[in-house]
């Protein structure tokens, strides 16, 4: 069955050439919420997508690309979509867990070839099952766009980046453990973590996408807007060119410069195959990115030694965003972006939004605005 894809650009025309009348009318009345939305957040735009039966059956693009220009987003313009990320990074390690290179639970310090190891708790070795869940009592404190700050023959200061319990005992949302992935997703493929991810995922699943800034057109970029003392100013370093440090690139500690905990770039259309992938054991249209049983593992809940249990998996959480409905997928907040990845895999339906910039509030633990894009498509294509 072919994919039916609706935006504001073609709803005009299928409700005079449509026999399906039912998704012609549910394609323009999102259109009309989401500029509604845009309006009522005081949002600079929006960009979305929706899965519906398995389907991708209606994407849509609203408001400014760019204020100073004048641009009006597309749906094929690209966004830096920040933590949904992790995601791409998580199904990296997970194909090479697939191939036998490591096990969830060994010592990445054997792999990264330095200590890895909390100095409250020298003894407790950390796993990458811990890297992938932020149980590794690892934090940001100290920054995460350099291994240096971990790595003790380079710091006297390398404790502050660890908090005082132990390995495993608890959860701390931790970017720095997410680009020490990237890391060894190069250490176990050979593969430098930009290339490894076009070649493995994106590339199969015809996305385009990328972590490296450099692969697009500029012009391709949705601008980012953070939203401060009342006004919005464009943010300057969400798309900078990492050609320089490319220059000095070493495989296996340089990962961080594309930042595989945030620095993926894709269209809302294309997270959503991904999203789709996720949904459906491991395989979309066809083509196998990962095994059941890599999914499922994703998915599933960290156990604690105390026999508690945190949500987080492996870059896929579950959600209350919608009531009622079991969603699970994964936000993301850099430079004024705000994105949203939720999906229902059992009933085979979900949501991708993006805005590069909007003033309003929090609701339910999101930005009001993520939540109601989700919310209201969810009204206007599920619900009914």
């Amino acid at each position: 069955m072919k994919t039916l894809v609706y935006s504001a650009l073609f709803v005009a025309a299928l409700l005079i050439v449509s026999s399906d009348l039912t998704f012609a009318q549910q394609a323009q009345k999102a259109d009309q919420a989401m500029n509604e939305l845009i309006q009522e957040l005081n949002a600079v735009g929006l960009s979305v997508a929706v899965v519906k039966d398995n389907q991708i059956v209606y994407t849509g693009a609203f408001g400014a690309k760019n204020i100073e220009e004048g641009t009006k987003i597309g749906t094929d313009d690209i966004f830096r979509i920040a933590s949904i990320s992790k995601s791409f990074t998580s199904t990296a390690i997970m194909q090479l867990y697939e191939q036998g290179k490591f096990g969830l639970d060994d010592d990445a310090s054997i792999a990264l070839g330095m200590p890895l190891r909390n100095p409250n708790h020298p003894d407790i070795p950390i796993t990458y099952r811990m890297l992938l869940t932020h149980t590794t009592s690892l934090n940001d404190t100290t920054g995460y766009f350099s291994y240096n700050v971990i790595d003790p023959e380079l710091t006297q200061e390398y404790w502050r980046a660890y908090n005082q319990y132990a390995p495993g005992t608890q959860y701390e949302y931790c970017n720095l453990g997410y680009n020490l992935l990237g890391g060894l997703v190069e250490i176990h493929s050979g593969e430098r973590f930009d290339l490894y991810v076009k070649k493995h995922i994106l590339d199969p699943l015809g996305l385009h996408a990328n972590f490296n800034v450099d692969a697009f057109d500029r012009s391709e970029f949705v601008t980012l807007y953070d939203y401060r003392n009342g006004q919005f100013t464009a943010s300057a370093g969400a798309y900078t060119s990492r050609a320089a440090e490319l220059e000095e690139y070493v495989m296996g500690r340089s990962a961080p410069i594309f930042s595989p905990t945030g620095g993926m770039k894709v269209a809302p259309k294309d997270l959503a195959k991904h999203m789709l992938v996720q949904m459906n054991q491991g395989t979309w249209n066809g083509v196998q990115i990962l095994k059941p049983e890599s999914v499922a593992a994703m998915h599933a809940p960290y156990q604690f030694p105390d026999g508690t249990a945190n949500g987080y998996g492996f870059a896929i959480a579950p959600s209350g965003v919608i009531e009622g409905e079991r969603m699970r997928g994964h936000t993301g907040s850099a430079y004024g972006l705000y994105s949203a990845m939720y999906f229902e895999p059992e009933k085979k339906f979900g949501f991708i939004m993006m805005t590069n910039g909007s003033a309003g509030g929090r609701t339910g633990g999101l930005m009001t605005i993520q939540y109601k894009a989700v919310n209201v498509l969810y009204d206007i294509f599920i619900k009914q």
